[in-house]
């Protein structure tokens, strides 16, 4: 798994093209602040392991994450860009819901960009060291 965390004054975004038969139909887009964005790619090697363990590596390290930019808020974006293997729809779905259950669970306020589009993006970041944070998970 491959992560880019960054920390956001504002992150906006608006669903443009659906890129998934299967996923819901998103017209609204949405408009975040103070936020952590992950850009998230699960691998092919991480359905060797079961979801819940890749989830829970993931949180760990959003965790950690907002934790150091005191920050309570999480979004959730899937980017199949970071590395050219990808896992499989259904496990990265999968990931993504557990994850997103257990930071709530957490205290956290969550989010996830719409799954299957390609999306508009407005990002507005800071500029300081742990505002952005690359990892293999």
């Amino acid at each position: 798994m491959k992560v880019l965390v960054m920390f956001v004054d504002k992150f906006a975004y608006q669903p443009t093209v659906k890129t998934l038969e299967t996923a819901e139909d998103v017209t609204e887009g949405a408009t975040f602040s103070n936020s952590i964005l992950a850009f998230i790619q699960i691998e092919e090697s991480d359905e060797q392991n079961d979801a819940a363990s890749r989830e829970k590596k993931l949180v760990n390290h959003l965790k950690w994450t907002a934790r150091k930019n005191n920050c309570d808020s999480i979004i959730l974006h899937s980017f199949a860009h970071l590395s050219e293997s990808k896992a499989s729809v259904e496990f990265t779905h999968e990931v993504f819901n557990l994850a997103e259950k257990r930071l709530q669970n957490a205290g956290f306020t969550t989010a996830q960009t719409p799954f299957g589009y390609f999306l508009d993006l407005e990002i507005k970041a800071p500029g300081y060291s742990l505002a952005r944070i690359w990892a293999t998970l």
